[in-house]
């Protein structure tokens, strides 16, 4: 086997490495658990093997190729990767072709470990050389050998290599990696490194690319958004980088994740607020509402610093809709730790949350703690609290009942749209909205606008079936790419909201002559 490749690098390149190509095409499938940074790099997993020469499985088809780009933040992870590598060990015998490769965060943190219990997988590769998949694969069938590299630093910016976009009308950019938080609970930083910032230059240039691709909403993505120009020394760098993307033209929708209460600023608040296409939505990790437990957990604010940050967001941006992640069951909370983040819950008026039962990470300070909660406690603290959030949410949804939205049409439906006929979209807020198009209207793209009147509401979505006058679409640019993309992939546009195939690949990150921020 060969040996795990530990080189430290002095910086992480802005240049796309060689990638082989393929003497015949082979087929492939990418499946990806966690968070949007997953699903960013997935995106460029898919772009480096399309310019390898490899093509998207058909559903139906058992593929040459399957990569797991793996999360390794909660324990179910592991469970669940494993889990779906025992069930190719069948379609492995059956196809001699067939290679399985495990990247991401879990292959960062188990490393030799994957080898050993899989015998199915051929390439493991880790969260700072997701460039190296193409060469590792042509070496492990050269050899005909598992080959496994995983670096300790980063390997070269995400933004260098060939990217291939899940939709042409809406993109995911990173404005930095890792982390540079120590937070008891979190593998991350261990898993992603310090933080590393891209060039202001660098990231509008991309920005203005996919925006002459089509795409009309952006999110910016980072560990903690709001640190981003810590490594150049410009503490307003983000809410820069905010105000001059509202400088781009075509861009309507901006949107950002997640940023640290910590590190959240007052100019940040100005910015969202002045800059009119920067979305009025807010993700902001609360954790926990108890003092103690955030002080336990190195989360260096405190429950009222949170809700300030929250009165100063609505005081300027009064219809903003705030999202949270939160943690169940920390080692040591008390009865009494847990109501206090019930109260800060209820004060906070979230418009969903991301609610999790505490799971031990190796690893961490927290894993290590003897004051672990019976399951049967967390358990039934995080029945209490998802109850008290879908009812917040429900209420806050009903209060939008009568408003007029505007939608960017989604390609995703969903799960009741054959029976129901509805589509899907997302209103600036970033709520999901399921509408109906009037008989005899005409229907949407993905990528276009409509707008509708909520005629009704439940906890985590919208109803808007808008009477005859009440409908009006506004077709956009980001209908046409999502057009020429079915059109490229030789599917017959319908001129309605429709899945479609994956966009074409974009080779790297563009040199574009664009303002800094």
């Amino acid at each position: 086997m060969t040996p795990r490749l530990d080189t430290a690098q002095t910086g992480p390149s802005t240049l796309a490495p060689e990638i082989p190509v393929l003497e015949a095409p082979r087929s492939y499938e990418v499946r990806t658990f966690g968070c949007q940074m997953n699903v960013h790099d997935s995106e460029r997993i898919s772009g480096m093997l399309e310019t390898a020469g490899y093509v998207p499985a058909q559903p139906e088809d058992e593929p040459d190729l399957i990569v797991f780009n793996t999360c390794a933040v909660r324990e179910n992870a592991d469970n669940k990767l494993y889990g779906n590598l025992s069930q190719l060990v069948g379609p492995k015998k059956r196809n001699e072709r067939m290679q399985v490769a495990v990247g991401g965060c879990l292959a960062q943190k188990d490393q030799d470990r994957i080898l050993e219990t899989s015998p199915v997988v051929d390439v493991v590769f880790g969260t700072h050389n997701i460039g190296s998949l193409p060469t590792l694969l042509e070496r492990a069938r050269h050899n005909e050998d598992a080959q496994i590299e995983i670096l300790e630093s980063l390997e070269t910016f995400p933004s260098a290599l060939p990217t291939k976009r899940d939709q042409a009308y809406a993109g995911w950019v990173s404005i930095s990696v890792g982390c540079n938080n120590t937070c008891t609970f979190c593998i991350v930083p261990l898993l992603r490194g310090k933080e590393e910032d891209r060039r202001p230059g660098d990231i509008l240039a991309e920005v203005q690319a996919l925006v002459d691709q089509g795409a009309v909403e952006v999110t910016l993505l980072g560990q903690n958004v709001n640190s981003y120009g810590v490594s150049f020394g410009d503490r307003q760098a983000f809410s820069k980088l905010l105000r001059a993307c509202g400088q781009i033209e075509g861009l309507e929708r901006v949107r950002f994740t997640s940023p640290h209460p910590a590190a959240f600023t007052d100019d940040v608040i100005d910015a969202m607020a002045e800059t009119p296409n920067v979305m009025p939505q807010l993700h902001m990790p609360l954790q926990s509402g108890s003092d103690r437990v955030l002080k336990d957990m190195r989360r260096s604010y405190r429950s009222a610093r949170f809700l300030r940050i929250l009165e100063k967001v609505r005081e300027q941006i009064p219809h903003a809709a705030i999202t949270t992640d939160i943690i169940v069951g920390f080692p040591g909370e008390t009865e009494e730790d847990f109501q206090d983040t019930l109260d800060v819950v209820e004060r906070s008026r979230f418009s969903s949350a991301f609610t999790f039962q505490y799971s031990v990470r190796p690893g961490t300070p927290a894993g290590e703690r003897e004051d672990q909660l019976p399951k049967e406690v967390v358990q039934h603290r995080y029945e209490r609290l998802v109850a008290l959030q879908d009812r917040i949410a429900a209420e806050e949804n009903e209060q939008l009942v009568g408003r007029t939205l505007e939608l960017l049409v989604t390609a995703d439906t969903g799960r009741k749209s054959e029976a129901t006929h509805r589509l899907s979209g997302r209103a600036p807020d970033q709520r999901l909205v399921h509408f109906s198009v009037p008989e005899g209207e005409q229907a949407p793209r993905p990528g276009d606008f409509v707008t509708v009147p909520v005629t009704r509401a439940a906890a985590y979505h919208l109803i808007a079936d808008p009477q005859p006058g009440q409908y009006r679409l506004r077709r956009s640019r980001g209908g046409d790419a999502w057009e020429r993309e079915q059109a490229a992939s030789c599917a017959a546009p319908s001129g309605g909201a429709a899945g479609g195939a994956g966009g074409a690949v974009s080779l790297g990150m563009p040199s574009l002559p664009v303002r800094g921020a």
